[in-house]
């Protein structure tokens, strides 16, 4: 996948006029983590960083998944956000 895809895919989803709701954006959070850093690092936040911990979470069940893969299912997500 041309990265250049996934990089109008992230600059699509800082211009969208409807929220999708917090789940699809955790589930972009996870798969943008995983597209750009790889599997989670570092340890989950405690129970008085509830936000953190949600993206966390996200972005730990995507472990083992290749970058290129967490760009694909990244732009197809924002595919569906985006197109009319």
């Amino acid at each position: 996948m041309a990265s250049a895809e996934f990089d109008q895919a992230a600059q699509a989803v800082k211009e969208l006029t409807t929220d999708p709701g917090n789940e699809v954006k955790l589930r972009l959070y996870g798969l943008f983590k995983q597209a750009t850093e790889g599997d989670v690092t570092g340890s989950r936040p405690g129970f008085t960083n509830p936000v953190g911990r949600q993206k966390y979470d996200a972005w730990a069940k995507l472990s083992g998944t290749s970058q290129e893969a967490a760009q694909e299912q990244y732009v197809a997500i924002v595919r569906d956000l985006t197109s009319p």
